[in-house]
């Protein structure tokens, strides 16, 4: 259900660099492509220094539903993924906690979401402890949906 293209609304994090940078975000696109029934492969693309990259990461199934495990290098950068809210039409509400950090990321099928989608969004993000102003919303337009051989990273966003 979760296959396809994506594209970020907004995300609330208390990262220090998004904050120091949220000048700066530019828009950006995923794709989910489920594999082997329970994994997910995800691209992300978006643009730095005017050029398209694409981020490659693979969230492998946790034991419960609709939780994955994002593994970097090492112990300690391992990242759980849960899936709050979906309507596969339309929107997903992910959580993203590594350690005692805690994010929320809003994406919708299309760049603009209606209301009704930002008010949840905004429900959980308050539901974890973030406010409005750690949560940023994206450019709407200048959508990369490729990046040559050169600008693709494997690992970590």
């Amino acid at each position: 259900q979760l296959s396809g293209k994506w594209f970020l609304v907004s995300m609330a994090s208390r990262c220090s660099y998004l904050a120091e940078h949220s000048h700066q975000l530019e828009a950006t696109m995923v794709t989910m492509t489920i594999l082997d029934g329970q994994s997910l492969a995800i691209s992300t693309f978006r643009k730095l220094d005017r050029m398209c990259w694409e981020i490659r990461q693979h969230y492998l199934p946790a034991q419960a539903p609709r939780h994955f495990l994002l593994k970097g290098e090492g112990d300690c950068s391992k990242v759980d993924v849960v899936v709050g809210e979906a309507d596969p039409s339309s929107f997903v509400i992910l959580y993203y906690r590594k350690g005692r950090n805690i994010s929320v990321k809003l994406y919708g099928r299309t760049s603009l979401v209606n209301d009704t989608v930002v008010d949840k969004f905004e429900q959980y993000v308050k539901a974890v402890g973030l406010s409005e102003d750690v949560t940023y919303y994206f450019p709407t337009y200048g959508f990369c949906d490729s990046a040559d051989e050169f600008h693709i990273i494997d690992g970590e966003l």
